[in-house]
């Protein structure tokens, strides 16, 4: 196995740039790049039904991944989570093909682990000597983990009032730990700072070009365990958006690869009520979202005010003829219960916010009720377990 990366592209102008260096946002037009493959080889060269055959994580994908030799991959597992069907909580609604992507299970409890991992893998093949990374709690965890898995430096940022499961995540795993006055923008500012003080490479989101190969990831997956077919909706928990904007990428990917056929899924983005600029932004019609003043909300995914790339989640919801809403956070965390006490599954609000969406439009009929439909439910519960009352001393 090997990567087919074979250049990095200007989301907005489409310039090219080598992909053989360390590469952070593009140099024309300060935005986002993407990797970009040679689908053609793959189409040629790559037998898709032999995928299924190999070791069921991520990195069953290489050659739709960005790192070129197997031995400079950090990996702790990340990946190959399953795809559960709601049976009991979907009888009780009265719909069907309903499915939890159930991403609570990767490596560090999030979905976070499949972004980092390609990140610092690729870091570590083209140089890196050691990494900064601001996070709202989930991607510091992993990338503190990660880096140790590495033998690499991690420098995280957060702020100060982060979960403290995401602070010992870090602690725990030798990375250091700087703990920032404010929201995920401010910690951003000050690891990019550091980053360049010291000869770091940055892993802000969306700010370099492999986290969200990591997280494209899912969608492969996806259509892998469906089949090699698309679901018609998928409703997705929308901080940073890098799953969402990840798996848009993907699945384009398959559809000109050959290996899939169809129509792409509903792309719905789920946040939260105290901090939700892409909803705001996708109901007055704009291509980019204004940040969100005050930004508050127990799930602490959600709280990103100000998301780097909204121009690429606003396309792909627009893309695909999804929609964006907004939740409570009483409504998530009553979710939480429904989906644990229905099936088992304990999910973190931002994973549980996906279940209130999708009841929701289902009542105004924006979703059919026999619609195949993907809620993902991003992170274990177990990180959240001062939103579950009741305990006794």
């Amino acid at each position: 196995m090997t990567s087919y990366l074979s250049y990095l592209e200007c989301t907005i102008c489409g310039a090219k740039y080598p992909a053989d260096r360390l590469s952070g946002v593009s140099p024309c037009c300060g935005k986002v790049l993407y990797a970009r493959y040679d689908l053609p080889r793959i189409r040629a060269e790559v037998d898709r039904d032999r995928l299924v055959e190999r070791t069921a994580n991520m990195w069953r994908f290489q050659e739709l991944l960005p790192v070129d030799d197997p031995y400079n991959i950090v990996s702790l597992g990340e990946g190959g989570t399953p795809l559960i069907e709601v049976l009991n909580l979907g009888e009780k609604l009265g719909v069907s093909n309903l499915y939890v992507k159930e991403e609570g299970l990767n490596p560090t409890g999030t979905f976070k682990a499949r972004g980092i991992s390609a990140a610092i893998s690729k870091g570590l093949e083209l140089g890196a000597a050691g990494f900064t990374m601001p996070s709202a709690g989930n991607a510091a965890g992993a990338a503190a983990a990660y880096c140790a898995r590495a033998g690499l430096s991690a420098k995280v940022f957060m702020p100060q009032d982060a979960p403290d499961s995401n602070k010992k995540e870090c602690l725990v795993a030798g990375s250091e730990l700087n703990l920032v006055d404010g929201l995920i923008g401010d910690a951003g500012r000050q690891a990019v700072a550091v980053a360049q003080e010291q000869g770091l490479f940055d892993l802000s989101t969306l700010k370099e070009p492999y986290r969200a190969e990591g997280k494209k990831s899912m969608g492969l997956e996806l259509a892998m365990q469906f089949g090699w077919r698309m679901p018609e909706a998928i409703i997705y928990p929308a901080g940073g958006g890098t799953g969402i904007i990840g798996m848009h990428k993907g699945f384009l990917e398959l559809l000109e690869l050959g290996w899939i056929e169809g129509d792409l899924p509903k792309f719905i983005a789920v946040q939260a009520e105290g901090c939700q600029p892409i909803v705001r932004a996708f109901n007055e019609g704009k291509d980019t979202a204004e940040p969100w003043q005050n930004a508050a909300t127990v799930a602490d995914g959600l709280r990103v005010p100000g998301p780097f790339a909204d121009y690429l989640m606003l396309h792909a919801i627009r893309d695909t003829g999804g929609t964006a809403l907004a939740v409570s956070d009483a409504e998530m965390v009553a979710a939480m219960y429904e989906l644990a006490t229905a099936e088992g599954i304990f999910a973190c609000p931002e994973g549980a916010a996906t279940l209130v969406g999708y009841k929701r439009l289902i009542a105004e009929g924006f979703l059919r009720r026999d619609e195949t439909t993907v809620l993902f439910n991003t992170g274990s519960g177990y990180k959240y377990l001062q939103l579950i009352e009741g305990v006794g001393g």
